[in-house]
């Protein structure tokens, strides 16, 4: 028996793993970078001279480990390092994700004006069932879902804001146009999750994957509540940086 032969009776290594190592010692070299789309699965058959079929199991595996992550109707990626983001007086999304070199961006997917809940009504200082407008979205970075959130605000106060969201998708537009140039947070709370079926749709994860939640409040420059906020954060994208500044 030659030093290449494989000794008899030996387990030869499943094709799909073989492709995974292939790739995941790619990425480890750098050919592939954080955030980089992979090959085509067509691309990957020709690469390797298999079928579909056994390259989908090969990224199943990647996937699994937490090496890529694919992105519907886009394709495969490499995933990204963790994002820094700063839970501190001054949370803002567009902000936070800039600062990491990430490019931002938000889907407004509902928004609707109704009597507040109770916890909503006590979080904004109104009276039981007073208005608020309520929008609920998604919030990317590079394409790649990193949240859903909540926003409740005192409509009275701020009659047109959801068409102002619809038009901005930024907060702190919205509110600047009522004459708040400015906000803090007033409180934060942070639970930790698991993904709910619609969560995990939206955020492009699997049911019970972990998730982390915060609640805030937001108050003006004289300390009256302008939006009560529930974030759920994907676990694996997002490192929450407590600051206190």
């Amino acid at each position: 028996m030659t030093g290449t032969e494989a000794p008899a009776g030996a387990k030869k290594t499943p094709l799909w793993r073989s492709i995974a190592q292939a790739l995941t010692a790619d990425i480890a070299e750098g050919r592939y970078a954080p955030g980089d789309k992979l090959p085509t699965e067509a691309e990957l058959s020709a690469r390797f001279g298999v079928n579909r079929h056994t390259v989908r199991r090969a990224l199943g595996e990647m996937a699994a480990q937490g090496l890529t992550h694919a992105r519907r109707g886009a394709g495969v990626f490499v995933t990204q390092a963790p994002t820094d983001y700063p839970i501190g007086r001054r949370v803002r999304f567009h902000q936070n994700l800039r600062a990491a070199g990430r490019l931002p961006s938000r889907e407004i997917l509902s928004g609707e004006t109704r009597a507040a809940a109770p916890r909503e009504a006590g979080a904004l200082h109104l009276p039981p069932g007073a208005p608020v407008h309520v929008s609920e979205g998604r919030s990317l970075a590079d394409g790649q879902p990193m949240a859903l959130f909540r926003s409740v605000f005192p409509a009275e106060r701020f009659p047109e804001l959801l068409s102002l969201l619809a038009e901005s998708g930024s907060v702190s537009a919205a509110l600047a146009h009522y004459g708040v140039g400015d906000f803090i947070r007033a409180s934060t709370r942070l639970t930790a999750k698991q993904a709910t079926a619609t969560q995990a749709l939206h955020l492009r994860l699997r049911e019970g994957d972990p998730i982390l939640r915060t609640v805030g409040i937001n108050v003006d420059s004289d300390g009256r509540p302008v939006e009560y906020g529930h974030t759920w954060f994907a676990g694996d994208r997002v490192t929450l940086v407590l600051d206190a500044g």
